[in-house]
């Protein structure tokens, strides 16, 4: 018991010293124990040389890319990032695995009255699976939600160009 408290406390540490806001830590947390099926694990920045960000179509920062660990043994990542609704920005975050295949999408704060649709699970299910190279399309691979549609056409462009920066970061063997 005391040992998982410990484990907690340096993770949480981490986690705020990476500048992931406390709301959506817990969050984070619960999704990447969830997924992973684990109680302790590791996260760490990934630094992406500034060459290298500028050539890739999603922002990559100190606080958004992370690698998953446990004993010192790769189990994925956590994505962190916001894209745009109609006059507001939500939160989401994307877990993968060791090989770069969405594990899971989640948006983690939705600050518009409507479009907040996107967030369920069985709407955001559609990106499990994809990894770099496949392509997402709005009403064609991707389901049109009424109400939603800004939003569901933003995350789905966040989703491509995820994709398609996890290919170029995979090519240049960052990750």
């Amino acid at each position: 018991m005391e040992f998982k408290l410990v484990t907690f406390v340096v993770i949480t540490f981490l986690m705020q010293s990476f500048g992931i806001p406390s709301g959506i830590q817990k969050k984070v947390d619960k999704e990447i124990k969830d997924s992973f099926n684990i109680e302790t694990f590791n996260i760490t920045s990934v630094t992406i040389a500034s060459d290298i960000k500028k050539s890739l179509p999603s922002k990559f920062e100190e606080d958004n890319l992370f690698k998953i660990e446990k004993d010192k043994k790769l189990l994925g990542y956590v994505y962190l990032s916001e894209a745009p609704s109609k006059t507001a920005q939500f939160d989401y975050l994307v877990l993968l695995d060791k090989d770069l295949i969405v594990l899971k999408t989640k948006v983690l704060m939705y600050r518009e009255e409507y479009g907040g649709e996107i967030g369920s699970k069985r709407w955001l299910r559609q990106f499990e699976g994809k990894k770099s190279g496949d392509e997402l399309h709005y009403g064609d691979n991707i389901m049109a939600i009424s109400g939603a549609t800004i939003s569901v056409r933003s995350m789905t462009n966040a989703m491509n160009n995820l994709l398609q920066s996890l290919k170029i970061l995979h090519s240049k063997k960052v990750l």
